[in-house]
């Protein structure tokens, strides 16, 4: 099954399955991590789904666009890393992928 690794704000780390070709958002949201609170359920306007990627994944992800660029700029912990979960596909060069969710801002 495919599989995500996601980092909470304890640093406990849960493996999470996820059906491919949803967002990375709905994979952890669908896995029932609180944590992530996703408020906008994905429309790129509210960055409640900020998470830090794997840089080893860095070069698998789509690029960022402007509007999640700007998302993340609004941001209190905005690091190298910094994606908006909503803005990922599952695909298959994700499985196995370990994220942290960010802290709130």
């Amino acid at each position: 099954m495919p599989h995500l690794n996601v980092i909470n704000h304890a640093g406990t780390t849960t493996v999470i399955d996820g059906k491919l070709g949803l967002s990375v958002m709905e994979v952890i949201r669908d896995a029932g991590i609180s944590e992530l609170p996703a408020l906008c359920g994905g429309c790129c306007s509210c960055a409640t789904c900020h998470v830090y990627v794997d840089p080893a994944y860095a070069d698998k992800l789509p690029a960022m666009t402007s509007d999640e660029n700007e998302m993340l700029d609004g941001t209190l912990h905005r690091t190298a890393t910094s994606r908006l979960s909503c803005q990922i596909r599952f695909e298959d060069a994700l499985v196995g992928m370990t994220l942290t969710i960010a802290p709130e801002d």
